[in-house]
């Protein structure tokens, strides 16, 4: 028992030292298991970890991963986004604050199209940030909206980050990406009701355009065929799931079919932009892939030492309040985002938190949310919120990093608000997905 906890605390004080010197999660949580494996069972028990290797690169769940990422990456090599942008410019520019909404109402059709996080934000950086700046809009405020309308796609499916989690806390992949889409508007309404009110208690913060000759009411319901094609990819992935047609993984394989079809219309379609989007796969999924494969190394080590079993008899065994546990979770996955990408806080942290949570007789799935939201404010929180360096890449002269820190404060408490909001009214999660299942039988 002395010898599995010496182990525990080597390992636990490994990660964070190799995690603090600035090494690859995939190959720092590897070595941990690797060393402790050795360590504890001989270089005979490493058989354990080839086949969790090999269970992990034969899953059939996980091939939705590269399908989503290769429909995401062509999306956005085509000229899609730019259409929306112009026609979210032609509706929404007459008010204050409008840009800002309309780059909001965006980030959550992209969301819904391609659950890419930095699609969203690097498109939005370049065409709707220097809009917004050469209007008069207030820096941080025009930062902050992109940042946090970015992260919409970590919730809102089809989600990568649903998927990693769905597999690991092996819940169904349809039920979660239902759990996500009321919460995922609630969180855009969010943001767009603050954006709206501050506006309007301020206008200087993002003035109107003077505009002599209003638009016409026809060349804004022409723009409007801009819709056609992201409508087209929502409904044919999520509506393939939810009529029974196809499984999520095979609903990403029609996503992909949806966006090559909406990339010839566009007519953006090209060999070259197939092999750079299918290089951008290659890439993204190479490192997902060999993050799971050390976390599932480091966690069955865990596992195997009686690290689980004896982390849930301290919690079982304590007279707090289930709440409190909770919070404590919450507050070390927001913690751990400041440092970790969110795969890796799902892979290291789900096996670890789930049995708890099943323990404390909470529901899964809504825990599944409210870890999807943590991670959105991982994205956006200072110093190494994953947007910040997204958008980082494409700030024009004169605006730092400063005022990227100070735009994404106001958007980082409401979604604390809105993660309150879910933990006292988990029905608002549940919901929709409890409906589509009673539908379904």
């Amino acid at each position: 028992m002395m010898e599995s906890t010496l182990i525990l605390a080597f390992m636990f004080l490994s990660l964070i030292a190799f995690m603090l010197s600035g090494a690859g999660l995939a190959f720092v949580l590897g070595a941990i298991a690797f060393i402790s494996t050795i360590l504890l069972w001989g270089p005979s028990a490493l058989i354990v970890a080839v086949l969790n290797t090999f269970e992990t690169m034969t899953s059939e769940s996980l091939m939705a991963i590269p399908l989503y990422v290769l429909m995401a990456s062509i999306l956005q090599k085509s000229s899609i986004i730019d259409a929306l942008y112009d026609a979210m410019e032609t509706w929404f520019s007459g008010v204050n604050g409008g840009l800002a909404v309309g780059t909001i109402a965006i980030c959550t059709l992209l969301a819904a199209m391609t659950g890419v996080v930095g699609a969203a934000v690097a498109a939005m950086g370049i065409l709707a940030l220097p809009a917004m700046l050469s209007r008069g809009y207030y820096p941080p405020l025009a930062l902050g909206a992109i940042c946090a309308g970015g992260t919409l796609g970590i919730l809102i499916p089809p989600s990568v980050v649903t998927i990693v989690y769905a597999i690991t806390a092996q819940i169904s992949i349809g039920k979660m990406f239902a759990a996500g889409i009321v919460p995922g508007i609630i969180l855009a309404s969010a943001y767009v009701l603050y954006i709206l009110v501050r506006t309007w208690l301020n206008p200087a913060l993002a003035p109107k355009p003077d505009q002599s000759v209003p638009i016409p009411l026809r060349v804004k319901l022409s723009k409007l065929k801009s819709l056609i094609l992201p409508a087209f990819v929502v409904v044919g992935v999520l509506g393939s799931i939810y009529a029974g047609i196809a499984t999520p993984t095979e609903a990403a394989a029609v996503g992909v079919l949806g966006a090559a079809i909406s990339a010839i219309v566009t007519r953006r379609l090209s060999a070259s932009m197939l092999s750079e989007a299918a290089t951008d796969t290659l890439r993204v999924t190479a490192m997902i892939l060999w993050i799971t494969i050390g976390a599932r190394a480091f966690i069955s080590v865990f596992v195997a030492t009686g690290g689980a079993d004896s982390l849930l008899g301290f919690v079982e065994n304590l007279e707090a309040s289930r709440w409190l546990i909770l919070g404590v979770m919450v507050l070390v996955l927001v913690f751990l985002g400041l440092f970790l990408d969110e795969i890796g806080i799902i892979l290291l942290c789900v096996p670890v938190f789930l049995p708890i949570i099943i323990a404390l007789d909470f529901d899964p799935l809504w825990f599944g949310v409210l870890f999807m939201i943590t991670a959105q404010m991982a994205y956006i929180t200072p110093p190494f919120g994953y947007t910040l360096f997204y958008l980082k890449g494409v700030l024009p002269e004169g605006i730092g990093i400063g005022q990227v820190y100070r735009g994404v404060v106001p958007f980082f408490l409401i979604q604390v608000v809105v993660l309150i909001l879910f933990a006292v009214f988990p029905g608002l999660v549940t919901w929709l997905p409890e409906a589509l299942n009673a539908n379904a039988r």
